[in-house]
């Protein structure tokens, strides 16, 4: 929304779960989707059937709207089609899940076609999953108006998201050949690779900046980095590529996974991956966010033989600290791990040691070049 020259945020009603980390991502992903919280309702549980909140929060949340006046209602959980209809035909209010907040902040920071595409595609299939619902109730005789299906027969709205999916599809996999096609460039040449991967705001882009001496945009905003950079460094007098990539994120559906296959793909065929964690986080927040990322590189089909993790910002804690969370972690099951500071630059010249030992230790015949295991590329059809 705009005045004039001036940039206004649209404001928003919060609920999410009664946590101190969820409440913090939470707020993340409201203010890189561009949203004021005017309030927040903080709930223990938001899996009621019908509403997702019980029926007296409802009401509560009811009378509250007179005061508040928000633009939008944003829920921090996925919501069934069906619950995010009762919430908006009750409340007369836009209703954004999780899924479509994220959804959001992608298509605010796609800036390559490529990524553009790829939102595209996760928007699509996000329209797609809700679509019986919007029809069954549309035959019924409701007007789902908040969402979105208008006169559309039936037969027709399926039809069109379809060929609107097949038309981006055909796009993405001509993206996904030229991406293949310079891979094989870079073999051809000798260049061994790095990408860098972790939880979104992990510091990945900052100590990219380091390795390479870009000045790419930095930001404590989630989702910073949607499209693959690649630059040349130096290790050693040896020449190697590395590449920053899309941050993950807990509950990111298979389907939003599924929409960057062909960027994060770059993460099965690089020769190391180094895994960036805040190590600064609460216990709990960062064994969530570990989880997450571990989840997701095995759901890629990333082998953990080429992992190497660094935990980062280490000027916010005491070594002691990081030591502590290390264990809790299960650092000493992993080969390869080591805490630096993109901040201050601790340890960033022994981490270019540990990288350049890594892919030293690679012979060029045993680079992988496909995928070798067709379940995992299974992984992301479902």
């Amino acid at each position: 929304m705009k005045d004039g020259n001036i940039t206004l945020k649209d404001s928003a009603i919060l609920i999410t779960y009664d946590r101190e980390d969820a409440l913090k991502e939470a707020l993340g992903l409201c203010d890189a989707a561009g949203y004021e919280v005017r309030k927040v309702i903080q709930h223990r549980f938001l899996n009621k059937s019908k509403y997702g909140l019980g029926e007296g929060k409802v009401e509560e949340l009811k009378e509250m709207l007179s005061t508040v006046k928000p633009d939008v209602i944003i829920f921090d959980e996925i919501l069934k089609p069906s619950q995010n209809y009762n919430l908006a035909s009750t409340l007369k209010m836009n209703i954004l899940d999780r899924e479509a907040l994220i959804l959001q902040i992608f298509e605010r920071r796609a800036k390559s076609s490529e990524s553009t595409l790829q939102v595209k595609m996760a928007q699509l299939r996000y329209e797609m999953s809700r679509a019986r619902e919007k029809v069954r109730l549309a035959k019924m005789g409701e007007q789902p108006g908040f969402m979105g299906i208008g006169k559309f027969e039936v037969d027709v709205y399926f039809n069109d998201i379809k060929n609107r999916m097949n038309g981006v599809k055909t796009k993405l996999v001509k993206a996904s050949t030229q991406r293949a096609l310079h891979r094989q460039a870079r073999e051809r040449f000798g260049f061994k690779t790095i990408s860098l991967a972790g939880y979104t705001s992990a510091g990945k882009t900052t100590l990219f900046n380091i390795l390479t001496g870009e000045e790419k945009e930095e930001s404590p905003k989630l989702f910073t980095t949607l499209s693959t950079t690649t630059r040349k460094i130096t290790l050693k007098n040896s020449e190697v590529l590395i590449s920053d990539t899309v941050g993950f994120i807990s509950k990111l559906p298979s389907y939003m996974v599924a929409a960057f296959k062909s960027t994060l793909e770059e993460l099965v065929y690089t020769d190391v991956v180094i895994v960036v964690i805040d190590i600064s986080d609460d216990i709990l927040e960062l064994r969530k966010k570990f989880k997450s990322c571990i989840s997701t590189l095995d759901e890629i089909g990333v082998s953990k033989d080429k992992m190497i993790f660094v935990l980062n910002k280490l000027d916010l804690i005491s070594k002691e600290e990081v030591a502590e969370r290390a264990k809790e972690l299960g650092m000493d099951d992993y080969k390869k791990w080591l805490p630096v500071s993109s901040t201050t630059r601790y340890n960033i010249n022994q981490l270019k040691t540990l990288v350049f030992e890594a892919i030293d230790a690679i012979p060029i015949t045993g680079r992988k070049t496909e995928i070798s295991k067709p379940q995992k590329q299974r992984k992301f059809q479902r």
